[in-house]
């Protein structure tokens, strides 16, 4: 038998729901029981394509390594899968869903606080007067560190956050934060604004293709089916 091409979609969620309507609009159905434990699906109309249905950070992952031909998943993970992972990956198609920006974010009272530069400012004074680090709680590590080094702001350190980031300045855990956001309504209510150049990503919901992915004549027949159903640009 020969080997399908390997899409992988999110599993869950109302990212999974968009997906599926694109899919639908493009003319393709996607079978997956649901409730289903498995993690696996197909296009009815492309019997040579199998869709996996994983994490969105794992996605990027997967199209880094390669292990998937392509994937749905949003521009900042693959930035943050790692500092080359753009490179390992083409985009085949912006899709309109899944809209956010990963921002630098500061509490709202910190008045002469308005730029990059002003923060650096702030960590010089704060390592000079107190010993300490500026703290930046993120998700975000290597999307944190790159933009970090573009403003040559060095003297702070990272507080890993795996949720809820934008309650950490509140808590007392961190100083700033680096996290993503759709409308800004969520760092309002926690007493936070983004710095004005602050806006590090406009990230959205790609169809993308892994370089690292070899295609058989099958899978490339397949690619191509899918490429033309959505009208998008090798």
């Amino acid at each position: 038998m020969k080997k399908p091409l390997i899409l992988a979609i999110p599993s869950k969620g109302r990212m999974q729901e968009q997906v599926k309507e694109l899919f639908a609009q493009a003319g393709l159905t996607i079978n997956h029981e649901k409730g289903s434990r498995n993690y696996t699906a197909s296009i009815v109309e492309l019997p040579n394509v199998e869709i996996a249905l994983l994490s969105a950070s794992d996605i990027a992952g997967a199209l880094y390594t390669g292990q998937v031909h392509l994937g749905i998943t949003g521009e900042d993970l693959i930035h943050e899968t790692h500092p080359q992972a753009i490179n390992a990956v083409k985009s085949l198609k912006p899709l309109g869903v899944g809209k956010a920006d990963v921002v630098v974010a500061i509490p709202r009272l910190w008045l002469d606080v308005q730029t990059m530069a002003d923060l650096d400012e702030v960590a010089i004074i704060m390592r000079q007067k107190t010993g300490q680090r500026l703290r930046v709680a993120t998700k975000y590590i290597h999307i944190t560190r790159g933009f970090f080094a573009k403003h040559t702001l060095v003297d702070y350190r990272i507080v890993e956050s795996a949720g809820a980031t934008e309650g950490t300045p509140a808590r007392g855990q961190a100083d700033v934060i680096v996290d993503i956001t759709s409308t800004g309504a969520t760092l309002k209510a926690n007493g936070l604004r983004i710095l004005d150049d602050g806006v590090i990503l406009e990230s959205e919901a790609h169809l993308w293709h892994s370089v690292n992915a070899k295609l058989s004549d099958v899978q490339s027949a397949a690619l191509t089916q899918i490429m033309n159903a959505f009208g998008a640009q090798a």
